[in-house]
């Protein structure tokens, strides 16, 4: 694995993992070499297992970035086939944060939308590091309205760390079309499907994120705001100590967001990260996207976005019961 994908909190596990190919690559027939061998291969999957097993949401913030993390167009070769893109929104340009096209997963016909931050330096300039613009959530809109003519599903893959912030975007009017998209989502009359596979920040994510299921993998993160722009908020400054207090606050996890009821599903990722083994997180996030189609293309329209609605109203904590009034000075109630 490259330096430049190295955690720090990953230390021991490279240390074994290089251990493990210098014994590999001067393996011999002993015996007592392959046994070797084989000890080290158990402790290292034990200690992966005890490392992720434990992480706390900076740390899980770190793997939703990890660069050799698979992305929306890397799931395109290993999970869908016979993928046609569509471009442009009719009004401004082609953002390259946000991809869509008809593609075939299984038996189905789909609508893929998916945030694509890019690899190298070259692709990440391109796409803007995920961070989408006004005309990317307007393409994002006007394809999913294009499916949902046809009655075809929708499946949403999100990977941003937010919108793109700069006034260009601001001036074209950002905030409205992802609001609008928010509202449009939620009466499209076909299945939708969102998935966070990294990272989920704020409006930017939201913008294609009403869907009948909405889940994470497991160690991506779903939050109103960065960590590092929550810590800049709170204490002035983004530190090595103020980020982790921010990522526990916000409570961003997986596992927080399906115990606040916010997302439905953990779909569990392979021993230490996808970018660890993409092919196999490719399979593992396919078998839960044909469960989901499986489970809401049978629905009458009407079932469908009765269940949507009330999915999204059930959400939040609140209380409708009137205030209890105070005691007077003398200690009775107040007259009515």
């Amino acid at each position: 694995m490259a330096l430049q994908g190295r955690l720090a909190f990953e230390k021991e596990i490279y240390e074994m993992e290089e251990l493990l190919a210098r014994l590999e690559a001067g393996a011999t027939n002993e015996v007592s070499n392959s046994e070797e061998i084989r000890r080290i291969r158990r402790e290292l999957v034990n200690l992966k297992r005890k490392k992720y097993s434990n992480l706390n949401a900076w740390e899980t913030v770190q793997v939703s970035r990890h660069p050799e993390r698979p992305q929306t167009c890397d799931y395109l070769d290993l999970v869908f086939e016979e993928f046609v893109e569509l471009h442009g929104d009719r009004a401004f340009g082609d953002d390259r944060a946000i991809r869509t096209g008809f593609a075939r997963l299984g038996d189905y016909k789909v609508l893929l939308v998916g945030h694509q931050k890019g690899h190298t330096l070259a692709e990440r300039t391109e796409c803007f590091y995920g961070c989408a613009h006004p005309e990317g959530y307007r393409k994002a809109l006007n394809k999913m309205k294009l499916a949902a003519k046809f009655r075809l599903p929708i499946l949403c893959l999100i990977d941003t760390p937010g919108a793109f912030p700069g006034i260009g975007a601001e001036e074209r009017g950002q905030a409205q079309l992802i609001a609008t998209n928010l509202f449009e989502m939620s009466r499209l009359p076909t299945p939708i499907i969102c998935v966070i596979i990294g990272e989920g920040g704020s409006g930017g994510a939201l913008g294609i994120g009403i869907g009948d299921r909405v889940s994470m993998l497991e160690h991506a993160y779903y939050s109103v705001i960065s960590p590092e722009g929550c810590a800049g908020i709170l204490w002035k400054v983004a530190t090595d100590v103020t980020k982790p207090l921010a990522a526990e606050a916000l409570r961003l996890t997986a596992r927080h967001l399906a115990d606040l009821g916010v997302i439905d599903d953990v779909i569990p990722e392979p021993l230490g990260g996808a970018h660890r083994d993409q092919r196999e997180m490719a399979n593992t996030l396919k078998t839960y996207l044909l469960r989901y189609l499986r489970e809401l293309r049978p629905l009458p329209t009407e079932e469908l976005l009765r269940l949507r609605y009330e999915k999204f109203r059930r959400m939040g904590v609140f209380d409708e019961s009137p205030p209890t009034p105070e005691p007077s000075a003398n200690g009775t109630a107040p007259a009515e």
